[in-house]
């Protein structure tokens, strides 16, 4: 039951502020690293130069570690503990980054920042749960979802003109300022919405019974194989975009504005998505912005859309795709996933969130140092990952049929 917000001094909008700004603690981690790459890797890694975007499949790989057990040790120590505690992990990642005068100490520090990251990333989640139900809670985690939206969008602005002003380590100050702010705001103002009465000890035979139980069942299994290439396609599509913008079209300064108009774009996915799915489906829309995305890239390829006069338009059309794409698919195999596990939500979401996650990571990484100033590279691997997902979908929806008349 949601907690009785009479109790709690903190203010509606205040509210969704702190939450919005938790939650935007990921992408801000991520998205604002784009424009230092080139940087770090002229610094750290000046004979490895594809080893840098590897900054950003570190911090990814952490968060989905952390995932695995953030949302059940909330459940039992209660959410302002954990998130103190992760937020602590993150700010010290981040300084140990600031002070690392290698590449392989910047990437241990990122996997430390991604393990604290999956903290405020869950449990601003669980927050709302406690305090809203029902019609508000959705409300609110609309809202909350839409200011989040934004931020993928200016990160590597702000992250560029963190650079200007001082160099890519100010951006991991920028992380801890960050990281502080939220943290002492939601420590003064925001009361624990977890009464220690309705916390649940950690139980690690619940997981793993969990992760037993979602394996064996077809569609959440083949629902999570699709999220994972998904997010590899967009994982692998934010370590190499930066790169091919600067060594492929030459466009390296002009990066952040042109993110930024792609993420907008981009961000419309979620309300199309809301409007469509109702009337389609969640496996339809699935389905056909996979295919889609197989035409594109099979196009892009085949025709060598990449070239000549106009490629770059092409190449920014096709990545803008890949984010729209995302917010078709990603939201709809979640929930695709977590209908047949009602009965062990919070723990089904959890494993889901970092299987995918982790597995996204091992698949867009060693990828990802193979670029060598070809972005066919990127949209090559891209065909070939929706290709896997589609044919996952096209295997649900045999097994999905199969239930049906079973």
């Amino acid at each position: 039951m949601a907690a009785d917000t009479d109790k709690f001094n903190m203010g509606r909008t205040e509210f969704v502020a702190l939450m919005a700004m938790m939650l935007a603690s990921v992408a801000f981690s991520i998205d604002a690293m784009l424009p230092a790459l080139p940087q770090i890797a002229a610094e750290l890694s000046p004979d490895a130069p594809n080893k840098a975007p590897l900054i950003l499949s570190m911090f990814l790989f952490g968060m989905g570690a952390g995932t695995f057990f953030t949302g059940p040790l909330s459940d039992a120590f209660g959410r302002k503990r954990v998130v103190l505690a992760a937020s602590a992990l993150f700010i010290f990642g981040a300084g140990l980054a600031w002070a690392s005068q290698s590449l392989e100490l910047v990437l241990f520090a990122r996997v430390l920042q991604g393990l604290g990251a999956a903290g405020p990333r869950v449990v601003s989640i669980a927050v709302v749960r406690d305090r809203f139900s029902g019609r508000q809670m959705a409300q609110i985690v609309s809202v909350v979802m839409m200011i989040f939206t934004i931020v993928p969008a200016v990160a590597p602005m702000l992250g560029s003109f963190i650079i200007d002003w001082s160099s890519w380590r100010g951006i991991f100050i920028a992380f801890i300022l960050f990281a502080m702010i939220f943290s002492i705001w939601m420590m003064v103002r925001l009361p624990e919405t977890l009464p220690v009465e309705n916390r649940r000890p950690l139980r690690l035979k619940l997981l793993f019974a969990a992760m037993r139980e979602m394996a064996l069942h077809p569609v959440v299994r083949l629902s999570i194989i699709a999220q994972m290439l998904v997010s590899a396609m967009l994982f692998l599509t934010l370590m190499l975009v930066q790169q091919v913008y600067d060594q492929v079209y030459d466009r390296g300064e002009e990066f952040p504005y042109w993110f930024f108009v792609v993420a907008v774009i981009a961000g419309s996915a979620s309300l199309i998505n809301a409007l469509l799915v109702v009337r389609f489906g969640m496996h339809r829309l699935i389905s056909w912005a996979l295919g889609f995305q197989i035409f594109l890239s099979g196009a892009y390829i085949l025709f060598d859309l990449g070239g000549g006069t106009y490629g770059f338009y092409f190449f920014v059309f096709w990545q803008m795709y890949i984010f729209f794409q995302a917010g078709l698919t990603i939201g709809n195999l979640n929930a695709l996933a977590m209908e047949p596990m009602g009965h062990i939500a919070g723990m089904a979401a959890s494993v889901m969130g970092a299987i995918a996650t982790v597995g996204a990571v091992a698949i867009s990484g060693p990828i990802g140092t193979m670029f060598s100033g070809d972005e066919r590279l990127l949209t090559t691997s891209v065909l070939v990952l929706a290709s896997v997902a589609f044919a996952c979908m096209w295997r649900m929806a045999r097994a999905m049929h199969r239930d049906a008349i079973g």
